[in-house]
């Protein structure tokens, strides 16, 4: 149980992430929707790779 009550925190605070940053909305909605859909993978994706390269990925 814990581990989910986990997963789903840190799951909102990456959306909520995403939504700040400077990229088109569709870039948004598509990277919300990965990371959400991906779980723990994703997660682990957006954190460590993703969240820095968000910006050229989406200009």
């Amino acid at each position: 149980m814990l581990l989910y009550v986990i997963g789903v925190v840190l799951s909102v605070l990456a959306v909520i992430d995403i939504l700040k940053k400077p990229i088109s909305v569709a870039g948004k909605i598509i990277t919300a929707v990965v990371v959400l859909l991906t779980s723990w993978v994703g997660l682990a994706v957006y954190y460590f790779y993703a969240k820095d390269h968000l910006t050229e990925w989406f200009k």
